[in-house]
């Protein structure tokens, strides 16, 4: 497909950009405290179809929750609020939540895989904590924290597929895994199991390869791969890709390059088996395992 170039309409910068279910929408966040809505079609056309206006700072994250539960997307800001839109009829959006427990800027937010059959989203904050909330079915929210998740603040959030390595996709003899990745201001990144409904730390020591902030981490798809895989990227320029044969063995890193500038974000495909990497030199990579291990540069998108 050809390059679409997309006129947002944000006065101010766009700091995430996320693809719907489907592949028919965009949800747009921006500093000018506004997230947009804009439709993309197949003939290399867009439109605007709404603005979302709830937040009082810079919005840093969008998501889209999968549409077996409702068009639901959550957002999050400078301004230390999350709220969860709900989408009715013709495009017209409402606040149906909004959570106020963060003493900080929220920066990062992500669902849960849907396949645990609950909605169900982390929020990490520049206050240092993750809060996890899972809609129950009278129509509320339960509340749970991982209190001082990173000290320092906490920059990404990313959740593990439901499957456990290796555990074939679909199956409903195997009871759904619920972990989570973190990445913080402390430059580590540390792994969250849930047991007995307490969330533990289930890594140790934190996982150590940067020398700078942690700015985002990407747990990938294993659809039956026998390894779990996170990828990490740094204010120190390094992305680093960590991988665990099994519960309980320890996470091993590699650095998959050092861009000598900051880099942004990383994202997997849905197959896990290709990482895009967004560095501050205003250029994407993406890359692929090789056979062997090493990690090779597919392409360059300018």
């Amino acid at each position: 497909m050809p390059p679409q170039k997309i006129e947002t309409g944000h006065q101010d910068i766009v700091h995430d950009v996320c693809m719907d279910y489907y592949g028919k929408r965009l949800a747009t966040a921006s500093s000018d405290s506004t997230i947009k809505i804009i439709g993309v079609n197949k003939n290399n056309t867009s439109q605007h179809l709404a603005t979302l206006s709830g937040h009082q700072g810079p919005v840093w994250q969008v998501a889209w929750a999968h549409p077996k539960f409702g068009s639901f997307l959550a957002s999050c800001s400078y301004d230390g609020k999350v709220i969860i839109w709900r989408e009715g009829t013709h495009n017209e959006w409402s606040q149906a939540h909004v959570f106020s427990d963060h003493t900080s800027s929220v920066n990062s937010i992500a669902w849960a895989p849907h396949d645990i059959n609950k909605l169900c989203l982390a929020c990490g904050s520049s206050d240092g904590n993750i809060y996890v909330y899972t809609a129950t079915n009278s129509g509320g929210w339960d509340t749970a924290r991982i209190d001082q998740a990173h000290p320092v603040g906490v920059t990404s959030v990313s959740w593990a597929p439901s499957t456990a390595p290796g555990a074939l996709v679909g199956t409903n003899l195997v009871e759904p895994v619920l972990k989570l990745a973190s990445g913080g201001c402390d430059n580590t990144v540390k792994v969250w199991k849930l047991n007995g409904g307490i969330w533990k730390m289930d890594c140790f020591p934190a996982l150590q390869g940067h020398s700078d902030w942690v700015r985002d981490v990407a747990w990938a798809p294993n659809l039956g791969l026998p390894k779990s895989t996170i990828a990490s990227a740094s204010q120190d320029g390094k992305v680093v890709i960590w991988t665990n044969a099994k519960d309980g063995d320890q996470w091993e890193g590699k650095v998959l390059k050092d861009f000598r500038c900051p880099v942004w974000r990383v994202s997997w495909s849905l197959t896990g088996n290709l990482l895009a990497v967004a560095v501050g030199e205003n250029n994407v990579t993406l890359w692929k395992e090789a056979v062997d291990g090493e990690w090779q540069e597919v392409t360059t998108v300018d």
